[in-house]
Order: structure tokens, then C-alpha cells, then sequence
């Protein structure tokens, strides 16, 4: 390339407005978007700023991550800082003190001994290096064939390879199904609309879905089964919360049988459940834990891996000397992001923000519940600071109902979330009780224009 062609890609001013061709956006219809498109330009607290000047009240706390609200001071703070004292640190064979700090911050809130830290940039990193650490410990531990990994049918764990293949969304396989990791198998899902409508908190029943892994030990033998992995409450897919008696029945069977039970809590992680974790509130102890999103507060990529000692111990063991788990990534630990981490759990800590999504629960349910009655609205479920509302498909256009009442509730400047034919709502911790008022009542309008 000749130096002109070198000066040229760097110096070409850009567009007053850009042009929105060239960006291949994620899990969005593309051609529709670039028609009508949507465009965020700032954000403070509870609120976005759109390209054409309006508030819009952010109900799902951007993509169920900004916990503690946007662009919060000591965290934009602490990544400015770090910026300009350290930029980046390779991870591999060296390491930096704020990725060791969080790790030992992360794994003090943890229950039990969950108590080391793996780092990725993602849910989906976190979710394939979960699935690698077993297979790693099954064959440190002299039984590498515990090669079968169980997950549940509507579950998400992001878009690696391993994460799509245990994940139970059929849409997200379609394309690449004949990739996908052979040996799995999954769980049906929770959701029972006959018995389970419009519960409040946690449903009353099907704790006996459990034993379908039973059917599964029995089909394929335990010895065969490394992991079953679920989210102990499914955010993607629309909200399904686990029934009483669940999550313990699950933890039951794979003590049984020797199996690792790994919680998928990039959602709930981090206050989103009013604790700092779901296996907290449910009182549930998995052996391995991801989390992302609420790690950093959203404001640099950061997922990670938290593994019982006994698991990181085998690992650590299984080989005399030199490396013992072949995996990572250039960006574990990153600088930025833990520094951004480090202000975000700071700041929950200081103003409280697991407390006070758990205190806040009781008006959400209330809101969300009183939505019971309107047109269309089949079911509303809520735990700690989610709610969802799930309504009526419309014949031959599944999903359809759904989206143009996420539609509608952008153009009234509130931020929601269609899933299907739910709509969910997870706000920012920080949200007022009058803040949810308005998600639900102008949720509430949109569902009544909706034809």
C-alpha cells in the first residue's frame, strides 16, 4: 500500500451523519432497523438521550447490565485513571494487581467455596470456559468419560459454540446445528402456564421437572454426564422463574450421581435477584458460577468463571509441572475492566444497591401484577427487580404482538424488552418506585394499542 493509500484510511473525515451499511448488527433484523433505525447518542442514571433529543427511561437496564445505572462517576473514573497508568498487561505467563484484587473481591461474595476466578469478556467467554474447566477436571480426575453436558430447553449461555449447544433456543442452533458439540442433552423448561400463571415470585409447581436428569443417568449412565448447566432464573428467553423446590431438587440428583452442577448467572449476578447472586437467594450452592454484565456495570466487557476450590485443585494437580489448563484469552483480566470492576462492586457496596433491589421487589410485583386483566396479558411473573408479561401470540406471526409493543414503548421514551411474545422489564437498581410506574403504565398503553 503506498504511503497516500496509508494517509488517506486514516484522514478521510467522517460522515456529519454515519452511514449504518456497513455495521452487521447483532441479533437484529438488519434491513428493518436501517429503514426506521433506533439510535442512542448519551446516557445518565436511569436515562438514554436518542439521536433525535428524547429521554427515554431505561427499563432493562440496557441489556440486563447496567445495575447500578449509567455513566456513574467513580466508574468512569476509575477506567479513565487506569487508561493512563496501566492500558494493558498480557495475562499470559504475567499479570497486573487489580485482576487479582477483583478475583479475591469477586470470590468474598460468593457463597460457600466458590473461590477462585477465571476472566473472559463475556456471558458467552464465561459459558464455554465453564464448559472446558470440567472437561479439564474430569480428565484430571482419571474419568474422561464424563464428556456429556446437560442443559435446559429455552436456555441461553451465549454464542460460542459450547454456549448455543447447551443453551435450549432453537432459533440460535438453525444455522450452525451441525457444528455444535455432539454429546448434549436438556432438561425440559420451568414454564407452566396451566398450573403456574400469573405466580408471584417463584411457582408453586414443577420442582419434579428435576428428574428428567434422573432418565438421563439412567439412559446414558452417570459416569458418562460431566455437567448439567442452567440458569436458575432464565432472563433471555422470557423470564422463566424456578419453581419452589427446583434448583434443590437439581442439586440433590447431581450430588447422587458425582455430576457438576454450573449456574449460568450472567443475568442475575450482581443485585439483579435483591442478593448478590441467585444461588445466594435460593440458598443453592453450584460448583462452578459464570457471571458478566454486572461485573463492570456494563462499562467494559468482562465475564468470568468461579470454580470450588476442590475443582481448581484437581485441575492444578493433574499435571506434574508447566501450564495446567490450556485456555484463556488475551483480554482475561483486562486492565480497564478491572478497574472497572473494582468501582462497580465498590459502588454497590456503598449505596447499598443489592438491599435496595431487594426492598424495591414489592412495588415491582405490585406494578407488573396489575397488569392482569389487560388485553392480550396471559401471564405476569416477577422475582427481585424483573418482571415480565407474557402475551397472547398472534396467529401465524409468533413474537410479532410482542416486538411492536417494544415498539410503542420506545416511541413513548420507555426502554423494554420483547423476547418472543414476553415483554421484560429489569430496570437499574438505582430505580425509583415513580420510575416504575411510568415503565408500567406506558407498557400497559402500548399493550392496548397493539392490534
Amino acid at each position: 500500500m503506498s504511503h497516500t493509500a496509508i494517509d488517506s484510511a486514516f484522514t478521510t473525515p467522517p460522515a456529519a451523519s454515519p452511514s449504518l451499511e456497513e455495521f452487521w448488527m447483532p441479533f437484529t433484523g438488519n434491513r428493518a432497523f436501517k429503514r426506521a433505525p433506533r439510535l442512542l447518542v448519551s446516557a445518565k442514571d436511569m436515562h438514554y438521550t436518542a439521536a433525535d433529543g428524547r429521554q427515554i427511561l431505561d427499563g432493562t437496564a440496557g441489556l440486563w447490565c447496567v445495575n447500578a445505572g449509567h455513566c456513574r462517576e467513580p466508574i468512569t473514573a476509575a477506567i479513565r485513571e487506569q487508561a493512563g497508568v496501566l492500558d494493558y498487561a498480557p495475562p499470559f505467563q504475567l499479570g497486573h494487581p487489580l485482576a487479582f484484587e477483583l478475583a479475591q473481591r469477586v470470590a468474598a461474595m460468593l457463597p460457600g467455596d466458590l473461590d477462585h476466578i477465571f476472566f473472559g469478556n463475556s456471558g458467552s467467554e464465561a459459558v464455554d470456559s465453564a464448559l472446558k474447566i470440567a472437561l479439564a477436571y474430569w480428565q484430571a480426575k482419571g474419568e474422561p468419560r464424563r464428556a456429556r453436558f446437560v442443559g435446559r430447553a429455552r436456555g441461553y449461555h451465549g454464542v460460542g459454540f459450547g454456549g448455543i449447544a447447551v443453551g435450549g433456543i432453537a432459533a440460535n442452533q438453525r444455522q450452525f446445528a451441525s457444528q455444535l458439540l455432539p454429546a448434549v442433552d436438556h432438561l425440559p423448561h420451568t414454564h407452566d402456564l396451566a398450573r403456574n400463571a400469573f405466580a408471584h415470585g417463584q411457582p408453586a409447581h414443577g420442582a419434579e421437572l428435576a428428574d428428567a436428569l434422573e432418565q438421563l443417568v439412567a439412559k446414558h449412565g452417570a459416569d458418562t454426564i460431566a455437567a448439567v448447566i442452567v440458569e436458575p432464573m432464565a432472563g433471555s428467553t422470557g423470564v422463566l422463574i424456578p419453581p419452589v423446590g427446583y434448583l434443590e431438587r437439581l442439586r440433590a440428583i447431581c450430588d447422587r450421581h458425582g455430576i457438576l452442577l454450573i449456574f449460568d448467572e450472567v443475568i442475575t449476578g450482581f443485585g439483579r435477584l435483591g442478593a448478590p447472586f441467585a444461588a445466594t437467594r435460593f440458598g443453592v450452592q453450584p460448583d462452578m458460577l459464570t457471571m458478566a454484565k454486572g461485573i463492570t456495570n456494563a462499562t467494559v466487557p468482562m465475564g468470568a468463571v468461579a470454580v470450588r476450590g476442590g475443582i481448581y485443585d484437581t485441575v492444578m494437580n493433574g499435571v506434574a509441572s508447566g501450564i495446567e489448563l490450556f485456555h484463556g484469552y488475551t483480554y482475561s483480566g483486562h486492565p480497564l475492566a478491572a478497574a472497572a470492576g473494582l468501582a462497580t462492586l465498590s459502588l454497590y457496596e456503598t449505596e447499598g444497591l443489592f438491599e435496595r433491589s431487594r426492598a424495591m421487589e414489592p412495588h415491582l410485583e405490585r406494578a407488573v401484577h396489575s397488569l392482569r386483566g389487560a388485553r392480550h396479558v396471559i401471564d405476569v411473573r416477577n422475582i427481585g427487580l424483573v418482571g415480565a408479561v407474557e402475551l397472547e401470540p398472534r396467529d401465524g406471526a409468533p413474537g410479532a404482538r410482542a416486538f411492536e409493543t417494544f415498539l410503542k414503548c420506545f416511541e413513548a421514551g420507555v426502554l423494554v424488552r420483547s423476547s418472543g411474545d414476553n415483554i421484560a422489564i429489569s430496570p437499574p437498581l438505582i430505580v425509583s418506585e415513580a420510575e416504575i410506574d411510568r415503565i408500567v403504565t406506558v407498557l400497559r398503553d402500548a399493550i392496548q394499542r397493539v392490534e
